[in-house]
């Protein structure tokens, strides 16, 4: 079988602009990259607005394994099984980050017949969005040690800055570092460190705002620090948020590409689930509801981690309201969560499978109290049997949902047709009675004992009384509104990542806070999470080059 990349660069592309024709976008509203990417201009976008919108599905997952989920690749089987049926649809994805592709995991652009292309440009460096957060970041870095150096008119405590840089690589030697070592001219030495780019709250803004206003503003309302008195510094304060946003200008205007199939995918930002929101930005998302009939996205990790924060910050903050849920689930994974170890998966064990199925049972039942109708996606691997298929649609009978049997790796949208009819069946149904898991003016806290306790079926979740003096803080100061963004292992429902299946009883410490008010919300940082990775001992980047005629090899 053809690898990932060799069936992307097999694949027959067609011009930029002729995809956004099938959208109603006409050639003058893109701005192109290539012959295949553009980003849609932000003059064409503000006409939409008066449109009525589709319908938006979400695809979620069970936990990831080692074994492997396929998300992505599902979300573009079924937008392009959607249109395969003779739906408008289309797709709205996150933009892989660096780390990742050159870490443990790979890229993010799908994988066999379901992928969006050019992939290798999608998971390299593409039109440079990653790019132009890390560089406002590090805008922001540098003009508040600039400020403190020319004299700290602002009384900035250097004990208590908050503000990291970042960068969109893994590099566990730079998470804590001294800077401005080396004499009066370099500044005032101080303790600082590095954050993954997709972690960096701007990333989060920009997914997050409706438009180049509300960019600015977000920017400007970015805490950075503390005075000695307690009082906040913010990047307004700084003055720094009108050049931030002109780093940003062009990265806010979504990205335009196209699946395998020549269906059009939007693609934009990038947050991570485990420590930010995990969802692509705002506006690609409305862009496209107002483009196509149906608009399917994805949510990262499990639905633990993105469907929920899909729900309860990304839904609220923009007034969205999906109309169905996909949880994504393989077998392989389902044994694994069962047990099994990841040499034996490829043999048939429907025991060891049943006992994993507790994983998909709970994030069915999480799905569910949130109001909106599920269907399981079984993302078939050859490796699965008859029996094993029959017992996991078993299950999902008696969780009171259909699991459906995908082979959209193997054979594109043919694969997954019978989804898409599904998909269509739930949305038009129009059973969805959608809300978000907490009300706003619930106190902060009591937000992260709510997702504990109803989504990772904890006790409890606990922390210092400094952790939660800080919340009672934010509260009195004007932010108990904003929702919590829980920052967790993305392997399990605990904060131990080795802990799978569908566990109980156990509590959820939340080691430290941290208020994005840009963004708006508050990030609860619980049990080991990292802000930045570290490449594990055998990188994808040892396997990555060019061959002898200049192509890449390695990139999966």
């Amino acid at each position: 079988m053809a690898s990932d990349i060799e069936i992307a660069r097999a694949a027959t592309t067609r011009p930029i602009a002729e995809i956004g024709e099938r959208l109603g976008i006409p050639s003058e509203a893109l701005e192109s990259y290539g012959s295949t990417k553009a980003k849609v201009r932000s003059n064409f976008i503000k006409g939409l607005a008066d449109k009525p919108d589709g319908k938006l599905v979400l695809v979620t997952a069970i936990n990831p394994t080692p074994a492997g989920e396929g998300k992505t690749t599902t979300t573009v089987g079924l937008g392009d099984g959607l249109n395969r049926i003779g739906k408008k649809a289309a797709i709205c994805l996150r933009e892989p980050s660096l780390g990742p592709c050159f870490g443990m995991k790979g890229g993010a652009a799908g994988g066999g017949h379901a992928q969006v292309v050019p992939m290798e440009d999608i998971n390299l460096h593409f039109t440079g969005d990653f790019h132009a957060i890390t560089s406002a970041h590090n805008l922001l870095s540098a003009l508040i040690d600039n400020h403190i150096y020319w004299g700290n008119a602002l009384g900035i405590d250097v004990r208590r800055i908050t503000w990291r840089r970042v960068m969109d690589m893994n590099d566990r030697s730079l998470r804590q570092i001294v800077s401005s070592l080396g004499g009066v001219a370099n500044g005032y030495p101080r303790e600082a460190g590095f954050d993954i780019t997709v972690a960096s709250e701007i990333m989060a803004i920009l997914c997050l705002s409706a438009d180049l206003a509300d960019l600015q503003e977000r920017l400007g309302n970015i805490i950075v620090g503390y005075r000695r008195d307690r009082t906040a510094v913010t990047a307004r304060d700084l003055e720094a948020d009108g050049a931030m946003t002109v780093l940003l200008k062009e990265a806010m205007q979504p990205n335009l590409v196209q699946t395998l199939e020549n269906n059009p995918a939007f693609i934009h930002g990038g947050p991570f689930a485990n420590i930010a929101h995990g969802c692509n930005s705002v506006v690609a998302t409305k862009t496209a509801l107002k483009l196509a009939d149906y608009v399917v996205t994805e949510a990262g990790f499990g639905a633990d981690l993105g469907a929920e924060k899909f729900f309860d910050i990304k839904c609220r903050k923009a007034g969205l309201a999906p109309s169905a849920a996909v949880i994504v689930a393989t077998i392989r994974a389902l044994k694994m969560n069962g047990g099994i170890g990841k040499d034996d998966l490829g043999k048939e064990n429907v025991e060891a499978l049943k006992k994993g199925c507790a994983n998909l049972g709970r994030h069915i039942e999480n799905v569910k109290q949130f109001g909106v109708p599920v269907v399981v996606a079984i993302n078939h691997f050859v490796t699965d049997t008859d029996a094993e298929v029959a017992a996991i649609q078993d299950y999902a009978r008696e969780q009171g949902v259909e699991a459906i049997l995908c082979q959209h790796w193997a054979k594109g949208s043919e694969g997954t047709e019978e989804l898409a009819r599904k998909v269509v069946e739930m949305v038009d149904g129009d059973s969805a009675q959608f809300a978000p898991l907490y009300d706003d003016d619930l106190p902060l806290f009591e937000k992260i004992q709510t997702i504990a306790r109803r989504i990772y079926r904890a006790d409890e979740a606990i922390a210092e009384k400094s952790v939660r003096d800080q919340l009672h803080k934010w509260e009195a100061d004007g932010f108990g509104h904003l929702p919590v963004c829980m920052a967790k292992t993305q392997y399990s429902f605990t904060t131990d990542p080795n802990l799978r299946g569908a566990p109980t009883g156990h509590t959820v410490p939340v080691r430290e806070v941290r208020l994005s008010a840009g963004a708006g919300f508050i990030v609860a940082i619980c049990g080991e999470i990292m802000t930045m990775p570290g490449l594990p001992k055998i990188p994808s980047a040892n396997h990555i080059r060019l061959d002898d005629s200049g192509l890449i090899e390695g990139l999966f």
